[in-house]
């Protein structure tokens, strides 16, 4: 491995989900391509976490894409950060918010938005959207393509 790689502790070796998102090591490589404006797109159609009141399982379809900087995600860290969320207890707007706050913490990105398409619970879904501000003129950015919820019709 270059240097570029020496500070990654979970790529290439057995890595544990962590038991919470606040445990999770969110990991950052150079950005290969940082003289172009790109998009990069992850998709998390089993994400889970836990009601914080009672405790039952909430399921969503995340959908985060951003247009990187000097930095990009490391996948690995990445899906581990997301699966550290099947045990903590908080309400879909706040995973939601949680997952972006991190990566724009994180990475510095030009522009991310995310899509948080929650399964109904109660009879009702609940959708969480948000972007850091107007997408960078340029860079092709694509529906996310998750239709609304339409029950079984």
């Amino acid at each position: 491995m270059t240097e570029a790689y020496d500070g990654l502790t979970q790529l290439g070796q057995p890595a544990r989900i962590p038991a919470s998102p606040e445990e999770a090591k969110l990991e950052r490589v150079p950005n290969p391509r940082a003289d172009a404006q790109y998009l990069v797109r992850f998709t998390m159609p089993e994400f889970t976490s836990l009601c914080p009141l009672t405790g039952q399982p909430d399921f969503a379809h995340l959908v985060i894409d951003y247009v990187p900087r000097a930095w990009i995600v490391e996948s690995k860290s990445l899906k581990l950060f997301l699966n550290s969320f099947r045990n903590h207890g908080a309400f879909h707007e706040a995973c939601t918010m949680e997952v972006a706050q991190r990566l724009v913490e994180t990475l510095d990105p030009v522009w991310l938005r995310i899509g948080g398409y929650w399964f109904p619970r109660g009879g009702m879904p609940i959708d969480v959207f948000w972007q850091t501000g107007t997408p960078p003129a340029g860079v092709w950015i694509p529906d996310q393509g998750v239709a609304p919820y339409r029950g079984r019709g």
